[in-house]
């Protein structure tokens, strides 16, 4: 019983991977022909970031419908000495928002298609709840949710 219990829970799990590289989510989406959410952060410093991440980004209802119809991408800038990234990531995240947040927004959200076209942007924390939040996203993406 308890094993059963245990794989039924397992394969209710939602499994979101967020990618460090535009480049390889441009590839991804390319593939798949499926938007690119991009999501400027400053993980341990920003608390609209923090509070997007944990109230609408780690939501079961948007991880349900990133995994079926997103490609998730976070450029993180944290300031703590304990939570610096690699150069090469650093390197990334700034090219990335050299590209698509020249001002420096915390946070700022993006939904770009396959080709880096932006068709929304999320300036400051979306007071949105999740369900509407993927309502949005949906409309402009043209899937359920």
């Amino acid at each position: 019983m308890k094993l059963l219990l245990i794989s039924l829970i397992l394969g209710l799990s939602i499994n979101v991977t967020w990618l460090g590289d535009f480049n390889e989510a441009t590839t991804e989406a390319t593939k798949s022909h499926k938007y690119i959410l991009i999501n400027f952060s400053g993980s341990d410093w920003c608390g609209p970031c923090i509070r997007e991440r944990k109230e609408i980004l780690e939501n079961e209802v948007f991880e349900k419908y990133a995994s079926e119809h997103l490609i998730l991408v976070r450029a993180d800038f944290p300031r703590q000495k304990k939570n610096q990234l690699s150069k090469e990531q650093t390197k990334r995240n700034e090219e990335l928002a050299d590209k698509y947040n020249p001002d420096g927004k915390f946070p700022y959200t993006i939904l770009v298609d396959e080709h880096g076209k932006v068709v929304k942007d999320w300036d400051g924390f979306p007071n949105e709840s999740p369900e509407n939040f993927v309502s949005q996203i949906a409309s402009f993406s043209g899937t359920a949710n």
